[in-house]
């Protein structure tokens, strides 16, 4: 059963700006060290930068159904690459949290960049429906 769905796009130009402004705060801020070294030793970090802020909001988005996911931190989640290079999602923290209670057992994550725009998909299933009532 599917209890989450988000989806986001990043405008790769913004992530540029950021990144020239020598902004070590906001990265620190927004992502992991294992993020931040495996964008920064790619020829263009601002794509993956950006693939990886995308793939936090839809995160985010598909954690809607708890009244907590709000609180959740940028570094809460990291986008980590298997294997085969296949993005998938750790989560650590309250965004952790968040996901048990809605009962998280399999994600599905998809990242994709074009010139100017990264965008990101993350579906959350569940094998059992939610045990308690949302508000």
């Amino acid at each position: 059963m599917i209890v989450g769905i988000g989806i986001d796009l990043v405008d790769i130009a913004r992530v540029k700006r950021l990144l020239s402004d020598k902004n070590d705060r906001a990265l620190r801020r927004l992502f992991t060290d294992g993020e931040v070294a495996y964008a920064t030793a790619r020829a263009e970090p601002a794509r993956h930068f950006a693939s990886r802020i995308a793939a936090k909001e839809a995160t985010f988005k598909a954690l809607t159904g708890h009244p907590l996911s709000r609180s959740i931190g940028w570094r809460e989640m990291e986008v980590i690459c298997n294997e085969s290079g296949a993005p998938r999602l750790a989560l650590s923290g309250l965004a952790a949290s968040c996901a048990e209670a809605l009962g998280a057992t399999r994600w599905w994550i998809s990242l994709t960049h074009s010139e100017g725009v990264a965008g990101a998909v993350v579906v959350v299933e569940s094998s059992t429906a939610i045990q308690q009532p949302l508000p």
